[in-house]
């Protein structure tokens, strides 16, 4: 959700890849996480990974009704830990995903999704790659990776910061589909307001605040809800195989903050209509996640705040007084298309972070636990979605 201090660390990769071996700047990131991040990127790369002496480099996946969507925030370009980028490599290969979408990417040490193609190359699997424009804006630090070949890529959609401003188009074996990754505005993040916290300064409160209206309207305080209605407006014409948005909303789901959940990680009793949950739903879209795993009691799928072994809680937490465990990152698909969702899995770790102190979770949830030393590269966790063909 928000960036943080960042470690000045450096990684070695296998000396059978020493092209992808490339240390990180020193870099800092301030606590009221500013959109500056510098970028000399591409405004848009598609690229193949690179050959390799394995067999299967440049084997495409196999045919297959099913299809596997990876969603997360990399936190400030996967280097906010030591060891981030390969442990996302890592995770890309252990959940066997076809195509990720990625936010908080800043592309500060070259490309990040051709680094990642890359690096994946390496690993003896081809990707494809495409980048938001990495402006320093929010809403372009976004990129997609896919094993399937890329089509087109698309920028520039949004006009105000924090927009849908990306378009990618892949080829997943003669079905169109269409994803656009997404970073929402993170100000004004009203769920915090009956946890006693100001959604906008992020202080504590003299009281939580548990009138539904008051936090409606500091949550259309941000660009969130202007976002999701241009969006729809851009979707709309769109007659893909599969529609998908997804991505990090800096914003919970009118589907997770009901009355079975209003007396539940302090929500203070509140019933929210989060707006743009509430704005896809009318516009078609359905959250692939809630899709699978309609009761959020069972399953509520919290992504933030994850915990990370390798951060103090204190680092983690912007509420360290209260529960503030929330389902902000989404796979939103259109109903109605070639696809629908069969499967749903939150990847990170089982532990969350509650009241600054590390708590495992007790849910029904699936969980993809981090690959390979265990590293986890970000704050969220992120969603897997598993969609079947139905129709060609």
């Amino acid at each position: 959700m928000m960036l943080r201090n960042l470690l000045l660390f450096s990684w070695v990769l296998a000396v059978a890849c020493p092209a992808a071996a490339r240390p990180l700047r020193d870099a800092r990131s301030e606590r009221a996480r500013t959109e500056t991040a510098s970028s000399s990127a591409a405004v848009a790369s598609a690229v193949a990974s690179s050959a390799t002496d394995a067999a299967d480099a440049s084997a495409a996946p196999s045919a297959s009704r099913e299809l596997r969507v990876l969603q997360l925030n990399i936190w400030h370009d996967a280097s906010a830990v030591p060891g981030g980028f390969e442990a996302l490599v890592d995770q890309i290969i252990a959940t066997d995903a076809h195509i990720v979408s990625l936010c908080e990417v800043s592309n500060h040490d070259g490309v990040t999704c051709d680094r990642l193609v890359e690096a994946l190359g390496c690993r003896g699997q081809k990707w494809y790659g495409a980048s938001g424009s990495c402006s320093g804006v929010q809403g372009t630090d976004v990129c997609v990776v896919s094993r399937y070949p890329i089509v087109e890529c698309r920028n520039g959609l949004a006009t105000i910061s924090g927009g849908v401003d990306t378009k990618v188009r892949i080829d997943v074996d003669g079905c169109d589909v269409v994803i656009y990754p997404a970073h929402l505005d993170y100000t004004h993040y009203a769920c915090y307001l009956p946890r006693g916290y100001d959604g906008v300064t992020w202080k504590r409160l003299e009281t939580p605040v548990a009138d539904t209206e008051a936090i409606v309207r500091m949550n259309r305080g941000s660009t969130r809800d202007e976002a999701i209605r241009a969006f729809l407006a851009e979707a709309s014409g769109e007659k893909a195989d599969l529609v998908l948005l997804a991505g990090d909303f800096n914003e919970p789901s009118h589907l997770d903050w009901t009355d079975a959940t209003r007396s539940l990680w302090d929500h203070g009793g509140c019933i929210v209509p989060w707006d743009c949950s509430v704005l896809l739903y009318g516009g078609g879209f359905r959250d692939a996640y809630r899709a699978v795993h309609p009761d959020p009691v069972t399953h509520p799928g919290f992504t933030y705040p994850s915990d990370n072994a390798a951060k103090e809680p204190r680092d983690l937490t912007w509420a360290p007084e209260a529960d503030e465990r929330d389902r902000i990152d989404f796979v939103y698909y259109l109903a109605g298309g070639a696809f629908r969702p069969r499967r749903a899995a939150v990847v990170g770790p089982r532990s969350s972070i509650v009241r600054c102190g590390r708590a495992e979770e007790r849910s029904r949830d699936k969980f993809v636990e981090p690959a390979g030393d265990g590293t986890w590269p970000t704050d969220h966790k992120g969603v897997l979605v598993t969609f079947r063909r139905v129709r060609r």
